[in-house]
C-alpha cells in the first residue's frame, strides 16, 4: 500500500503551570488507502506564556511542528544531510515494522500536512 503523506497532528499536552502552554506533535504517515501508522509520538515544544497569548500565526505553529518532528540537529562531525537521511531511514524502519514499505527517497518527498486540534486553533493568531 503506497504512501499518500506524512501528517503532524498538534494537540495540547498536559501543563501543570497555567502560565504555561505546551502542544505534543504526533508524526504519521497515512497510505493511500487511509490507513495512518504512528512514525514518531515522542515530539512537541512548548512556550512560558499561557496558550491565549503563547502562539503565533498557523503558519508559524504549521512550520514550528514540520521542525519539531525531525529531523534534529545534527551532532558534532554530522552534516544536516547526514543527519536527514538518517532520520528518514529510521522512520522507514519504524513504517516496515508497522507493514508499510517506503523507501527514504519516497519520504522526502511526500506531502507533509499539520492538522491542529481544536483547541490549538483556538491559540492562533487570525
Amino acid at each position: 500500500m503506497p504512501a499518500r503523506r506524512l501528517v503532524t497532528t498538534v494537540t495540547p499536552a498536559r501543563a501543570h503551570d497555567p502560565r504555561w502552554s505546551s502542544v505534543d506533535a504526533l508524526l504519521e504517515l497515512e497510505t493511500d488507502d487511509g490507513r495512518r501508522v504512528t512514525l514518531l509520538d515522542d515530539r512537541g515544544w512548548g512556550s512560558t506564556a499561557p496558550p491565549e497569548v503563547a502562539w503565533a500565526s498557523r503558519a508559524d505553529v504549521e512550520g514550528t511542528a514540520r521542525t519539531v518532528v525531525g529531523p534534529d540537529e545534527p551532532p558534532d562531525g554530522v552534516t544536516p544531510a547526514q543527519e536527514a537521511a538518517a532520520h528518514r531511514e529510521h522512520l522507514v524502519a519504524v513504517a516496515a515494522a508497522a507493514g508499510v514499505v517506503v523507501t527514504a527517497d519516497e519520504l522526502a518527498v511526500l506531502p507533509h500536512d499539520v492538522v491542529l486540534h481544536p483547541d490549538v486553533e483556538r491559540w492562533v493568531v487570525r
